[in-house]
């Protein structure tokens, strides 16, 4: 246990709290006293609950002293991105139409935290309704990465990575759509996982593109983010897709952590033209470790994943046009009155307040959405990109009869500096071409460091991808690969990220 409890992984401070070496109120306050430190450079969070959470520290140390069988990570405080309603605390989605809007109930997600005692510090940044790569789409301003506070975060999760490589949380709750869980942790040097599609309760999430939408767990470890997968997971009647099944043994893979005997196979599509060399190299790298340490190898093709990218930015703003429609200042968030006009109708102050309140990107794929759901253009757009994506599924279907897990690089690149890519959407669009593939399908994907890219000592992240329920074979090759890669670089990558003034400054600063 470190001397700095913020340094320190949520299943050690685990350990700690079950023996009553540190109470919750100690770590919780340690949280917020960093949060206090650095948030300010780094904007991880929208909504701090200091008050709330103390209590529910409090709370737990109360019931643990009387003697309580409490949950694994009962005490260990947490932050929840701001796309999880939460009772009582303001959820936004990085919106200014929802500015002030405090939810009358807790997604299923925050509920299942609450119940396992886990002390919520607060709700953090994200992309305005989880659109974006970057953080840069929020409508309270970015997130900073603490590797470079002049570069990207990652998104739309950007704010749930940056609280953990800041140590402002040992673990946080992600939204993955097309990447937003995996990419992040990327270019952060954290982990993050995207579960089986319906094995995470999405009640409660604000939806953006329900059939591709999963919520998962962010942690700095293989096994902290098991943990929590652990605690996150289950079947939920309040949620239609909910698979009605026990979590995965997702916890015991990651403790094991062994890939003897497995097949996994690197896909030939995700990982050619437009990887960065330093990226490509530290995956080529882990390739060769999880060699040694007894997998088998293969190259895989899923001509199909090619297609992936298009297919996704026609299905994800049709379903976001439709979501998103239900804000229409009629019954709750902002209400703007257009100027100029005496007795304004429904049609004109709904008009007015979606143009308020609505952000540019989130304008832009309601209008594609718009667009493709429309008569006569529906075959052509949406229906086709239906097709592609059941041809991406049948890939996975194919690969996965060769092999046991998928591995490709997480994201083509490092983290790009903030405004590179803000004037061209393809260009940030291009971020999410690994991940993409797992949401159309539905499968389960993590992304672990992978290392630092020599061309600029940034984080890289591998990503590894396993059948549909299978989500302990993610947990197994992570943590063995983890552990290989502790070895190789002597130690956590996220040790290695800069520090200046008590928070990881910009190169040269």
């Amino acid at each position: 246990m470190p001397t700095d409890l913020t340094r320190a992984t949520a299943a050690a401070l685990a350990d700690a709290l079950a023996t009553k070496t540190i109470s919750s109120v100690e770590v919780t306050q340690a949280h917020l006293d960093r949060i206090a430190a650095v948030d300010g450079q780094v904007h991880a969070y929208l909504h701090v609950d200091s008050e709330g959470a103390l209590a529910q520290a409090r709370a737990i140390d109360e019931r643990r002293g009387a003697g309580e069988s409490l949950s694994t990570l009962a005490g260990v405080p947490i932050a929840v991105k701001d796309v999880m309603t939460t009772k009582g605390l303001p959820t936004t989605c990085g919106s200014k139409i929802l500015e002030g809007w405090i939810p009358p109930y807790d997604a299923t997600v925050v509920t299942k935290l609450r119940e396992a005692g886990l002390p919520i510090l607060g709700k953090t940044n994200m992309d305005e309704f989880a659109m974006g790569s970057s953080t840069e789409h929020s409508a309270y301003g970015p997130s900073r990465n603490p590797w470079d506070l002049e570069r990207i975060p990652g998104g739309s999760g950007g704010g749930s990575s940056s609280v953990l490589a800041s140590f402002q949380a040992p673990l946080a709750t992600g939204t993955d759509t097309g990447g937003s869980i995996r990419q992040p942790a990327a270019v952060t040097a954290t982990v993050g996982t995207k579960p089986t599609y319906g094995g995470v309760s999405r009640y409660g999430l604000v939806a953006l593109a329900s059939s591709l939408d999963q919520a998962g767990p962010c942690g700095r470890t293989v096994l902290d983010t098991a943990l929590l997968h652990a605690v996150m997971g289950g079947h939920d009647p309040m949620d239609s897709t909910s698979i009605d099944a026990p979590v995965p043994p997702v916890v015991e893979a990651a403790r094991a952590a062994d890939v003897r005997g497995m097949r996994v196979g690197v896909v030939k599509e995700l990982g050619g033209t437009g990887y960065q060399p330093g990226v490509r190299a530290r995956f080529d790298e882990s390739v060769a470790l999880l060699e040694e340490l007894g997998a088998e190898v293969v190259e895989v093709s899923c001509p199909n994943f090619d297609y992936a990218l298009a297919a996704y930015y026609l299905i994800l703003p049709s379903e976001a046009s439709s979501n998103l429609a239900k804000f229409d200042a009629m019954r709750y968030g902002l209400r703007v009155l257009p100027d100029g006009v005496d007795d304004p109708s429904a049609e004109q102050v709904m008009a007015a307040t979606r143009d308020a309140g609505f952000g540019p990107e989130v304008k832009r794929r309601i209008i594609l959405g718009t667009y493709a759901l429309s008569s006569g253009y529906y075959d052509a757009y949406y229906g086709s990109a239906q097709k592609v994506r059941a041809l991406i599924a049948e890939d996975f279907a194919n690969a996965y009869e060769k092999v046991d897990v998928l591995v490709s690089p997480t994201a083509p690149t490092t983290a790009f500096k903030l405004g590179d890519k803000l004037e061209d959407p393809m260009a940030m669009y291009l971020n999410d071409i690994a991940t993409i593939p797992a949401n159309l399908a539905g499968v389960p994907g993590m992304s672990i460091p992978s290392g630092l890219a020599d061309e600029d000592g940034l984080p890289a992240g591998i990503q590894i991808l396993a059948p549909a329920t299978k989500d302990e074979r993610l947990y197994s090759v992570g943590a063995a690969l983890e552990a290989a890669l502790l070895d190789r670089w002597g130690g956590p990558i996220l040790d290695r990220a800069p520090e200046l003034g008590g928070v990881a400054a910009a190169k040269g600063a």
